[in-house]
Order: structure tokens, then sequence, then C-alpha cells
């Protein structure tokens, strides 16, 4: 169903939210491509006039928290390259598969990723897209496509197909690009006060003539530990429990200097190291509390931001989801994903979703939970040392 409200809230780096830890700033990373030197800047930005965290979020995005000079902040962010249009910027939500060009799938789909940014931020109509809307490019893998974005690719052996809302619409596509752009121009004219392709009433005013086939099966984490790619040199997945990121570790990983891909499983990919470079990183991060091993029951959990941070909530939900993790949570096979009110931030497309009431949680939803994505996990370092 339409939204109620008439005004998109989502915050942005320059349009922040007062959160009740204070002023928000989400910065968006199409493709979740970020180079070491911005993720340091965000350390810093985050340790100087923030909380000390920095928040990765569902579409491989970075919240800064509690920031007490949000011109600063914007100022630093534009300097290091991650504010490149003050038009555009809370509309640069682009998904694409975390290690395409480096490990499997069916094409290199970066530059498509590089092009539909330039794109979207050339088209001074999609400034008016919303905050919510945002863009799936899979590699063929089916990772990202299950994920529900309101318009994306997937790439077929033999060409691509046009997904909507998580669903293949059986349309070819032959210019990436083009197509999406299309796309997300028509959402703007037919939206109404739809944020999201799934609110539409009618999802043929968008595309007339499409019957939507079964959704892509979704995933709840992506591909963790040691990750040969296929040029020989290695890849490091490393979840981020609860998506709160320390600001002196992201200053670790950043002194690796290495290409970085935050993924929309709340985790951080370090590409292109040499195995032993790959060997001695893995040997500093695991000790900080990343998480290097594909069977750590952090994978199968995960939070809102709750209080204190959020007013809305009623219940320290990261504290109570980290304190779920006994015998009963390590056990368990099923993602559950606590929530603070019934608004259900971040919930991810499968798994359980528990919301606080105040006196426990209720269970709002369970969604079966397709299998993780391994792409070349599970390597002699697959687990910390």
């Amino acid at each position: 169903m339409p939204r109620a409200r008439d005004i998109d809230a989502c915050p942005g780096a320059l349009r922040v939210h007062q959160a009740a830890d204070g002023a928000l700033v989400r910065v968006r990373l199409p493709g979740g491509i970020i180079t070491a030197a911005q993720l340091a800047t965000l350390a810093r930005l985050s340790s100087g006039v923030g909380s000390g965290t920095l928040e990765l979020t569902a579409r491989g995005n970075v919240q800064l928290r509690g920031i007490r000079d949000v011109e600063a902040a914007a100022g630093a962010l534009a300097a290091a390259g991650l504010l490149p249009s003050a038009t555009h910027e809370r509309v640069r939500n682009i998904v694409a598969s975390p290690l395409s060009g480096r490990v499997g799938g069916k094409a290199d789909v970066r530059p498509w990723v590089g092009e539909l940014d330039a794109a979207i931020r050339a088209e001074p109509a999609l400034a008016e897209l919303g905050g919510r809307f945002w863009f799936s490019v899979d590699d063929g893998r089916a990772d990202v496509s299950g994920l529900g974005a309101d318009v994306g690719v997937h790439v077929l052996d033999d060409g691509c197909a046009l997904v909507l809302a998580g669903r293949n619409t059986g349309v070819r596509v032959n210019n990436v690009t083009e197509t999406l752009l299309a796309i997300a121009l028509r959402f703007v004219e037919v939206r109404g006060k739809a944020w999201r392709v799934s609110e539409l009433a009618d999802i043929n005013k968008l595309l007339p003539g499409v019957e939507l086939r079964p959704a892509f099966p979704p995933l709840t984490r992506g591909p963790v530990g040691w990750i040969p790619q296929d040029d020989g040199r290695v890849a490091l997945g490393a979840a981020v429990p609860l998506g709160v990121l320390a600001a002196r570790v992201a200053e670790c990983l950043a002194a690796i200097e290495a290409p970085l891909v935050v993924t929309p499983w709340r985790s951080v990919l370090v590409c292109d190291l040499s195995e032993e470079v790959a060997d001695a990183a893995l040997r500093v991060l695991a000790p900080l509390g990343l998480v290097f091993d594909e069977a750590s029951p952090w994978l199968r959990v995960s939070a809102c931001t709750g209080s204190p941070g959020c007013a809305r909530s009623a219940a320290d939900v990261r504290t109570d989801a980290a304190q779920s993790l006994g015998p009963h949570g390590a056990a368990s096979v099923v993602h559950r994903h606590f929530v603070g009110c019934e608004r259900a931030c971040g919930s991810p497309p499968a798994g359980e979703v528990l919301v606080a009431t105040g006196q426990g949680y209720r269970l709002v939803r369970s969604v079966a939970t397709a299998s993780a994505a391994k792409p070349g996990a599970g390597g002699r370092h697959a687990n910390s040392p």
C-alpha cells in the first residue's frame, strides 16, 4: 500500500535525521565500493565528531551517528569523493553482486554500477526519486536479485533479465543503464504517494503488460572467510556483528590499503590481496571482533538501532540480539532480526522478524531463508585463527 506521508524522510549526508542520539548521516556507496582512503575518512569523522562507530546498512551503505558538526562532516565527505552530487546524494542506491569481476559470476557488473550512478546524477528528474528506491545489478549468481530491489537486472547465460521488486519480469534488457534509468523515470511519473515499486497499486502503470514471475530466493548472509579470487589473489570476507563497526577497526581495515566492498549483509570484503598480506591481515583483524567463520552464529542475527539511539524503540534490541546467541541461538539455522517498533527497520527479506513489546518480543514475520552465498569461501583460513 502507498505510504501516507508526502515527504521522504530518508536521511542522507546533507539532509540528516535527528535521532535520539544526535544527527544521523547516511553515506551512499553505489555497489558498496569504497576506497581505503574513504573508509579512513569515515573513521576519522566518527571518532572526531560522532559516536565512534560506523553502521553498515542492508543496502551496502554506511551511517554515522551522533554527528555534532554536520557541515564539517559534509565538507569532509565531499573532499573524499563520497558526496559527488548535492541534489542526488540520497538516490544513489545501487546494490551489486559484491564479488563480481573477482570470483565467479556470468559477467563483471562493476562498469554498469559506475555508468548507472553517473546517469542517475545527470538526470534532474531523478532527484525526486526518494531515498528508499534502489537498484540491483546481479551478475548471475543470484545473490542480490532476491533482496527485493525496486528495479534491477539479472545476468543470464545469453543476456540480462529485468527485475522488479525482486521478481523476474521475463523482459530482456539490451542496454542496462538506459533501461534502469527509464524505469526509474517512469516510476517518478506514476508513483503518487508510493516510495517503492512494491507499494504501487498497479504495476502495469510502470511496465504495461508485465506479469511478474516468482521471486528470486533471498539470501540473509554473504561470503565470509578466505575467498580465492579467479586471478589467484585473495579476498577476505569480514562479517561485522550487528553491522556496528568501531572506528578503530575501520582504521585497521583502511590501513591494509586494498579495495573494499561493503555488502548488503553488513560485512566488508577486503579484495585483491596476496596470500601473504591476506594471512597477516586475517591475524590482525579477527581478534578485533570481525567474523571470518561461516559457521558463526553472528551471521544469523541482526537488529535495528533500537534504544537508546532511536526514540521509537521499546528496547535495546542490539543487546537483546547479542544475548540471544546462547545455546539455543547458536543451534538455530533461522536468521532472526530484532526490531524496536512496528516499522521493523532493516528487516531482511527472509528469516524471522521479532518486534519488542516492552515485555519481550513478538514474532511478526517468518519467511523461509535461502542458502547463504559461498563463492569460494571455506578455504584454509575460513575460520578465525
